[in-house]
């Protein structure tokens, strides 16, 4: 007889006996990075031959679809339709990687290849998002298997393969497919847990705005020492312009910018109920959390998870690499902010030109404002949230954790604004994997975890007591 405990222990057999292991180092062969255009073809190759063999052995019927924008990779749909009055959840996930960087990666391990050591594998795509969809599928294998084939609901999937560069095409996509994508629940997999050992629930992601703070002064670099003193340095002026957005303790000055009432206030209270208690932790060594450094009065968590940040990614004046002894003529800085659904990225431009023109930074422009990413937010103590960690919960033993999202970005704001779902992300990583830089990895008793509670996730959406009946 078909029981719960029983799909729980297939799923864990196929992991313990490396049936996993077998499948993500097949699914990670595949250079699908969508950031190197001599890999442009591997895109597809991994939907085609990678993906959709399984989803058929599933019972799964699927198609491969051109990206709506030029140049974007594609994106797959498949569906898995018993009675359309069954409860149907929709799968998210991305088959491109960021870059392979592979002459920066530690000896004896590569990225188109997984390398098994000790707790962790190590390959492009291990935690962002090969790993992270292939153990949802897994899951579903391992209950289906259970149940002789039937699963008792519905589920539908997009993968799509431009997730490494804006999800460009998806909100096009999904918006022209919406009635064949309408389902109860988006409940998918990216991004890291609060910390390595605590199953966590996201209920949507900050958004990404971004600009280029430039200071263009003339049209070339003059002597040093025939004008410096004299005229005026851009570098000066910008880094001037940067102290006035930022203190020196990482807090943010432009108040508009901040979430709640734009004069930040106080993290809104319903975000700081969630997260009471929530630890932030699983770093590897290369990033540390700063006790002193951020808005003061916000806990680690209030603070990447219910508050905006500002990070200056990049900056330049003169060459760096080559410098002369000349007064450079510009300077130029990219910045970022990541921001909550309680802000309003609308008035970021606007608030930013107000700061730096009371500073007397007329001087300074403000160039490709845009946002790149937005915010996205189900409210933590939505029906099918509490039903998905109760269920996480029966599964794995331990408390869940939810977070009013997640701290990095997804494209969940295209789900909520065209088919109207809740969002409940279940990250099977954690913040120290490198995800987008040499040595990425999945740790392994995480990734079991996110097995065990899929399988019983499955299962469960199969029986009464969901949201949806």
């Amino acid at each position: 007889m078909a029981t719960r405990d029983g799909a729980l222990a297939r799923a864990a057999r196929f992991f313990d006996e490396g049936g996993f292991a077998d499948r993500l180092s097949a699914l990670v062969a595949i250079p699908s990075t969508s950031q190197e255009e001599q890999h442009a073809p591997a895109l597809a190759r991994y939907l085609e031959e990678g993906i959709a063999p399984w989803l058929a052995e599933m019972g799964f019927s699927s198609h491969l679809h051109e990206n709506p924008e030029a140049g974007f990779g594609p994106i797959l749909t498949a569906t898995r339709i018993e009675d359309p009055a069954l409860p149907t959840v929709l799968l998210y996930g991305h088959g491109d990687t960021v870059a392979g960087l592979a002459a920066q990666w530690s000896d004896g391990i590569a990225p188109w290849a997984v390398t098994d050591r000790g707790d962790r594998w190590y390959g492009r795509g291990t935690a962002d998002n090969k790993g992270q969809h292939a153990i949802d599928l897994a899951a579903l294998q391992a209950v289906l298997d259970e149940r002789g084939g039937r699963l008792g609901a519905n589920v539908k999937l997009v993968l799509e393969t431009a997730e490494e560069r804006g999800s460009k095409g998806l909100r096009d996509f999904v918006a022209a497919h919406a009635e064949a994508l309408s389902a109860d629940a988006l409940i998918a997999s990216d991004g890291p847990r609060v910390e390595p050992g605590l199953p966590t629930i996201a209920t949507g992601t900050r958004g990404t705005w971004h600009c280029d703070l430039v200071v263009r002064l003339r049209q070339g670099g003059v002597h040093s020492g025939h004008w410096g003193g004299l005229t005026t340095d851009p570098a000066i002026l910008l880094a001037h312009a940067l102290s006035t957005i930022m203190d020196r303790n990482g807090k943010i000055l432009v108040r508009g910018w901040l979430p709640g009432d734009g004069l930040g206030s106080a993290v809104p209270a319903a975000v700081r109920a969630v997260l009471e208690g929530c630890p932030v932790g699983g770093g590897d060594g290369a990033a540390t959390i700063d006790e002193g450094w951020g808005e003061p009065g916000l806990t680690p968590a209030e603070k990447i998870y219910g508050w905006n940040s500002f990070i200056v990614l990049a900056m330049t004046s003169g060459v760096p690499a080559n410098p002369v002894n000349a007064v450079a003529p510009d300077a130029r800085a990219h910045c970022q902010i990541r921001y909550t659904v309680d802000s309003d990225p609308a008035g970021f431009e606007a608030a930013l030109r107000h700061h730096l023109d009371l500073h007397g930074l007329e001087a300074v422009a403000i160039e490709q404002a845009a946002i790149r990413m937005p915010a996205s937010r189900t409210a933590p103590d939505h029906p099918w949230v509490r039903w998905a960690q109760a269920s996480m919960e029966k599964s794995l033993g331990q408390r869940v954790q939810v977070i009013p999202n997640s701290s990095g970005g997804l494209p969940g704001d295209v789900f909520v604004d065209h088919l109207g779902v809740p969002l409940v992300w279940v990250p099977h990583s954690y913040n120290g994997c490198k995800q987008h830089g040499p040595d990425e990895h999945l740790l392994k008793a995480p990734a079991r975890e996110g097995l065990l509670a899929f399988a019983g996730l499955w299962w469960d959406l199969g029986e009464p007591g969901t949201p949806a009946r």
